[in-house]
């Protein structure tokens, strides 16, 4: 018996690349030592995430990295696979997973965290669980609510 329908294989979103997904991960950088290789590792990036379709914004401090990548399934897949495969020595721990209607995300958006007092309200005030920034300490909705709270009407680095 064959079964036939009105779509063809290739108009059927088998991998889910009709959803959109967002996820957050935290990581610590133990593999690139100076800032050189950490802005060409930030590049290399940005350019895979704008061939890919996916948006992301990247917050760093210490060595500690905060990211949230959003775009398709697939897509969004890819680029944690290639995260793990590449760069192992992050280690990332995903912390959320959801699906989600919209884009958040304007492109790659990045914000290096520093000693500055504005910095430091944001990290250590607001959202860490103890004396130094330290993503590892935060609950989901803690690092969720750090990222509304960093990219929320500052300027960002973008690249």
């Amino acid at each position: 018996m064959q079964i036939t329908t009105n779509q063809t294989s290739e108009n059927r979103k088998r991998h889910g690349e009709h959803l959109l997904i967002s996820l957050t991960y935290i990581g610590k950088n133990i593999e690139m030592k100076t800032g050189i290789e950490l802005t060409r590792a930030l590049e290399q990036w940005r350019r895979y995430f704008e061939e890919s379709g996916l948006v992301a914004a990247l917050v760093i401090n210490d060595g500690y990295f905060v990211q949230n990548i959003q775009g398709s399934r697939p897509a969004v897949n890819a680029a944690l696979a290639k995260i793990i495969d590449e760069h192992f020595k992050i280690i990332p721990n995903v912390v959320k997973v959801e699906e989600i209607e919209a884009l958040r995300w304007d492109g790659f958006v990045t914000k290096h965290l520093t000693e500055s007092v504005e910095d430091e309200e944001y990290a250590l005030k607001s959202f860490s669980a103890g004396f130094d920034f330290n993503p590892y300490l935060m609950k989901s909705t803690q690092i969720e609510n750090f990222l509304t709270a960093i990219f929320e009407g500052a300027e960002s680095d973008r690249f």
